[in-house]
């Protein structure tokens, strides 16, 4: 993928006050920092149970919701350091700018305290359940983030599939916690549907920053908008074939039925998104995904239909 101008030209960016505002109480801008918008994330941690159920007998959920509960402690401790490393950088973001850490609403080494004490918390979490699985999916996770933070999210290409690790390693977390064995077409499905989500955050970053976008992000000077959205619409394609793949081999004839119907759905939200990522704006992807009702009504329908099949 060969750098091409972007499509939008660059809005005007004004750096944010480097010192405290006072706008937000410290309370407030821990809570912020910590990224709640951004937890539902972690709900890949039941991927693999649910998708292991037999004949509606779910197991593992209350381990799983451990998982739930240690991955969102690490990845806060994610965010507080990613913020203190982008700090300056956000402060030049039209967006970020606003960003505790960077408006100065937050103190560089409280969120560094704050990152300590949910690291370990974290692993308190994967001790108490005594899963060493889960225990070296967070330890993944935490290191290749803090790498990712710190140099790696410069190199093109590669910092995509660190973005995508993180899913995945939601999802082998969440099954080593609930004892369940994931097929390896459920690992791809969930790291073809990561690298989309991956590919399509940089896209949304390059059109919507226009000449700025690789001031805030150099790794996008390698990267063009056609090339970005040609990648995507190839993985949303082999997501779609990899998750029949999954449903032809999964569960009775009824249940194959109803699994490969969920490809409609499917589908249809990947065709969605594609037409929403395509409006190049700066709203967050995560958001584009959890708000729109179109979407809303795929995954409702995906849904149903998943759970008709497992309950055969």
């Amino acid at each position: 993928m060969t750098a091409e101008p972007p499509v939008l030209p660059a809005p005007e960016l004004d750096p944010a006050p480097a010192g405290p505002t006072g706008s937000t109480g410290w309370p407030r801008a821990v809570l912020r920092t910590s990224r709640p918008r951004q937890w539902p994330k972690n709900l890949l941690v039941f991927a693999a149970p649910v998708a292991a159920a037999d004949r509606s007998r779910l197991t593992g959920l209350d381990l799983a919701l451990v998982a739930f509960g240690v991955f969102t402690l690490a990845s806060c401790a994610v965010y507080f350091v990613n913020d203190v490393v982008d700090a300056e950088r956000d402060r030049r973001h039209p967006a970020k700018c606003t960003r505790p850490v960077a408006s100065g609403d937050l103190a560089e080494r409280h969120a560094l305290l704050f990152a300590g004490g949910c690291v370990v918390l974290a692993a308190a979490g994967s001790a108490v359940i005594g899963s060493t699985g889960l225990a070296w999916c967070v330890a993944g996770y935490l290191g290749l983030s803090f790498l990712y933070s710190a140099t790696l999210k410069h190199l093109p290409v590669l910092e995509l599939t660190m973005v995508a690790s993180g899913f995945v390693l939601r999802a082998i977390g969440g099954a080593a916690a609930a004892r369940v064995a994931p097929s390896g077409w459920f690992v791809l499905v969930c790291s073809l549907g990561a690298l989309l989500v991956a590919i399509a955050k940089r896209y949304t970053e390059l059109a919507g920053l226009g000449t700025a976008a690789t001031g805030h992000r150099p790794s996008l000077r390698h990267y063009s908008p056609a090339g970005l959205r040609l990648a995507q619409r190839a993985i949303s394609v082999a997501m779609v074939g990899a998750f029949l793949s999954w449903g032809v081999l999964n569960g009775s004839a009824w249940g194959v039925g109803c699994h490969l119907l969920t490809a409609v759905p499917l589908a249809a939200g990947l065709l969605r998104f594609d037409h929403m990522i395509g409006r190049a704006t700066l709203n967050r992807v995560e958001d584009l995904i959890t708000r729109d009702r179109t979407m809303l009504l795929c995954e409702f329908a995906w849904l149903l239909l998943f759970i008709a099949g497992t309950a055969s």
